[in-house]
This record gives C-alpha cells, sequence and structure tokens, in this order.
C-alpha cells in the first residue's frame, strides 16, 4: 500500500516520537489526523517546540485534542477525521503514558511501591485506550478490506529487564501487545495488518531530568555510572512507514519489530551512531 494520499492517524503527535511520525508520513505524501491530550510545549527537555503551530495551517492534517482514555473524544475525532478526510488507512497507536509520568522524574519504582490505581491509569491508556482508538478507526479499514495497525510498544515487555523497576508501565505495554497479536489474527482476513513496533531506548519528552535522577540514584547507591546512549525520536520512522505500507498478503502481520534491527538490517545510515542523539554521542 503506497502511502502517497493516504490518511494516518498518529495519537501521541505532539511532541517525541509522535512529532516524528508525523513529519515522517507528511514527507511520504500521506495525509496525517495528529491528536494528542494537548498541545502546548510542557517545557521539559524534547518538549520545547511549539509543533502545532508547524503544521495546524496544512490542507493535509488535522489536529485534534483527543484523550484515549475518555469515549467520546475518540469518538468525536473519528467523526471529525471522516469528514475532513473521508477514510483511515493507517492507525499509529503511539499515545502512552510512562512510568515517569506517575513517578517523576526517574520513574523508578519497586512493584510494591506501586498502587493499584498506578496500574489502572497505565492499563487505561496502554489497553484500553488503544483498543478504544482502534474500535473507531478501524471501521473504514474493514469497509475497503485493506489498512495497517501499528502499535508502539517497549522491548521490556517480556519481563527481561525486571531490574529497570518499570512496573506498571511495562506490564501494560505487555498487555498492548498481546492484544494486538490477537487482533492480527482475527483482522487478517479482513485485509487488515496489525503489527507491534519497539523503539530503542530514546530520548523523548522528560528523558534528560531521569537521566540525571538516575545517575544520583545510582552516586547513592555506590553503582557504577552509565553513560546514557539514547536514540533520536526520528530513529522509529522508517519501521513506521514500512509496517504502514503492509497489508496481510503481504506476510507481514502479527509481527513484533525493533526499530533499529529494521533500520540495521534496511535502512541507510544502518550503523547506531548515526541514530544515537548528539549529545549523548559526544559524552
Amino acid at each position: 500500500m503506497s502511502l502517497d494520499g493516504k490518511v494516518v492517524l498518529v495519537t501521541g503527535a505532539a511532541r517525541g516520537m509522535g512529532r516524528a511520525y508525523v513529519r515522517g508520513f507528511l514527507e511520504r505524501g500521506a495525509r496525517v489526523v495528529a491528536t494528542d491530550r494537548g498541545w502546548a510545549p510542557s517545557g521539559v527537555s524534547g518538549d520545547d517546540e511549539a509543533f502545532l503551530s508547524e503544521i495546524s495551517d496544512r490542507g493535509d492534517v488535522l489536529t485534534e485534542v483527543m484523550d484515549i482514555g475518555i469515549d467520546s473524544h475518540v469518538k468525536r475525532v473519528y467523526q471529525s477525521a471522516i469528514e475532513r478526510f473521508g477514510t483511515i488507512d493507517v492507525i499509529v497507536n503511539n499515545a502512552g503514558l510512562r512510568q515517569r509520568d506517575l513517578y517523576p522524574p526517574h520513574g523508578s519504582v519497586t512493584t510494591l511501591e506501586t498502587e493499584v490505581g498506578d496500574w489502572q491509569a497505565m492499563f487505561e491508556t496502554h489497553v484500553f485506550g488503544t483498543l478504544r482508538v482502534i474500535k473507531s478507526f478501524v471501521q473504514p479499514m474493514l469497509a475497503q478490506r485493506r489498512g495497517s495497525i501499528v502499535c508502539v510498544g517497549s522491548d521490556g515487555y517480556t519481563g527481561w529487564r525486571p531490574q529497570s523497576r518499570e512496573m506498571p508501565y511495562q506490564a501494560a505495554k505487555a498487555g498492548m501487545v498481546t492484544m494486538a497479536l490477537y487482533l492480527a489474527h482475527e483482522l487478517r482476513d479482513a485485509g487488515v495488518a496489525v503489527n507491534v513496533l519497539l523503539p530503542g531506548h530514546t530520548r523523548s519528552t522528560g528523558s534528560d531530568e531521569q537521566e540525571a535522577e538516575r545517575a544520583l540514584i545510582r552516586e547513592r547507591l555506590g553503582q557504577p555510572a552509565v553513560t546514557p546512549r539514547r536514540l533520536r525520536p526520528e530513529h522509529v520512522v522508517p519501521l513506521a512507514l514500512h509496517l504502514a505500507e503492509q497489508g496481510p498478503s503481504s506476510g507481514l502481520t502479527g509481527q513484533v519489530l525493533r526499530a533499529m534491527e529494521w533500520n540495521q538490517q534496511h535502512q541507510t545510515p544502518a550503523e547506531l551512531e548515526q541514530w544515537v542523539y548528539p549529545a549523548d554521542a559526544r559524552s
């Protein structure tokens, strides 16, 4: 499926990887429905750019305020998107609640330190919110029997790095991945591909503050210093563009793919150093 003229929904579009997705799809000729809970820059690291002013006057972009945890928001924006562009061809489920949103600035706590409400907030966003978006925005894809859904996960969802203390975030991401794999099976015959994209360790909104606080924690515990090697948010774009062009007939559905591995196999530049956030590369 070529992206020229296709309509792509990107949630969590105002900053970080979401902003990179929007720019990447527009560069490929797609029309974009860009949504977020809020568009005003927060002023923390990675979020000091008035992105809304860059895209709000374009005819190929619809910008909306949408909290994926609220049914009426999702339904309202879906209707606006259909009225503006007539269809939806691709969904990029990027909106999420990060661990450091609950436990600022470091986002690292033990499971027993969490509250049940923290888990409910995470699942409301990553699982229920993602499902809410898919149930509405998949309807044109089912009608035209083609489309692609990309769910943005986290490579810690399998529990391979429990020392990071990222419950309940990783549990919610694991739930989203499982849901995506089930949907891939259920929607295959309807012509809709569903895949999971795993970003690498990215310099996203608030990442500088997180790394600074984690460095202090390691120092207090007498642990060796760690130099972060975060990736630029743009490293996810090549794989997202590729997945958006796929349908089940291509054989690429129900897959969990790491963005940097895909870049190293298919992209130029393929070297990791080309994707590292410049300040980290110099340190």
